[in-house]
């Protein structure tokens, strides 16, 4: 329920916690947390992937409708390219090791270099803009992208997924953090968990 009647509320938290799902999920995965169990973990995977699309989808189109930039872009590219292309392709993947299909994923690690390239400057201003606790989350989650794109493009070895494993785990601690931060501190009135000023 909202008791704002002027225009929308803050959906920032409910677009962090589709990211800590993504985050904590992907951990999972590339640290081998889900080793050992019986199948693979990538269709599911995929399927919760797909339902942080839906949410980071609707995040960012309220940030741009009320007019923050930095926020409403940011959800809109991760909805699109990190939620639903990313929760697609593990679903067709687990599909194709199920029926023994060819794939060539040569493609993923260029169109990872592009969302490397340009939260170089997302990242800056996150740390410019927003809350300490949410810099810090992007500039951790941009270390973990550099590995996750040396890796799909042949430049690093099976170890960068530990690192970025490691990176995304944090970076979705702090994405909890931050979203629960909102909500009480807008609950109570007050600062009840502090996130900091800008880093720069």
């Amino acid at each position: 329920m909202s008791n704002n009647s002027t225009g929308w509320a803050n959906p920032s938290p409910a677009g962090l916690v589709a990211l800590a799902i993504a985050c904590f999920t992907f951990f999972a995965v590339l640290s081998g947390r889900t080793a050992g169990a019986e199948g693979s973990p990538l269709l599911f995977l995929g399927i919760w992937l797909i339902g942080g699309f839906v949410v980071q989808l609707c995040v960012g189109l309220i940030d741009l409708a009320e007019g923050n930039l930095l926020g409403g872009n940011t959800f809109l590219f991760f909805s699109g390219f990190f939620m639903l292309v990313g929760g697609l392709e593990f679903i067709f993947e687990f599909f194709a090791g199920v029926h023994g299909w060819k794939i060539n994923t040569g493609v993923d690690g260029w169109a990872w270099l592009v969302m490397l390239l340009v939260l170089v400057p997302y990242t800056i201003a996150f740390l410019k803009q927003t809350a300490a606790s949410l810099g810090l989350a992007v500039l951790i989650l941009f270390v973990g992208v550099i590995f996750v794109t040396f890796s799909k493009l042949g430049m690093m070895g099976a170890y960068a997924h530990t690192y970025a494993a490691w990176c995304l785990l944090v970076t979705g601690i702090l994405a909890i953090y931050t979203s629960g931060a909102i909500i009480l501190n807008n609950a109570y009135g007050r600062t009840v968990l502090p996130v900091g000023k800008p880093i720069l």
